[in-house]
């Protein structure tokens, strides 16, 4: 899914990146590949791109910590096992 939506987005003139790592650090040690973030859009929006019977809290605690390893503001959690898209589609926020 993760691909399509890529393709999708890059097609309409988007810039997206896909499986972009996500270093962090650890006591002055930096761990390069730690994280991996489904799609980044536009440097600004990161997107976590799932798809399971139901989201569970861990699922939001992971896209907000993306968001606060990242600096970013604003990620959309993304589940498509629902019957209607609307129904998967969760604005997760950093500080604002």
């Amino acid at each position: 899914m993760r691909q399509l939506l890529a393709h999708d987005l890059i097609e309409n003139g988007v810039n997206v990146k896909s499986q972009c790592t996500l270093p962090f650090y650890y006591k002055e040690i930096k761990m390069d590949a730690g994280f991996r973030i489904d799609l980044l859009v536009e440097d600004k929006v990161l997107i976590e791109i799932k798809s399971v019977e139901l989201l569970a809290p861990v699922h939001f605690a992971q896209t907000l910590t993306y968001l606060k390893l990242s600096g970013l503001k604003l990620g959309l959690l993304i589940n498509f096992n629902v019957k209607a898209l609307k129904e998967g589609i969760h604005r997760v926020v950093n500080n604002l």
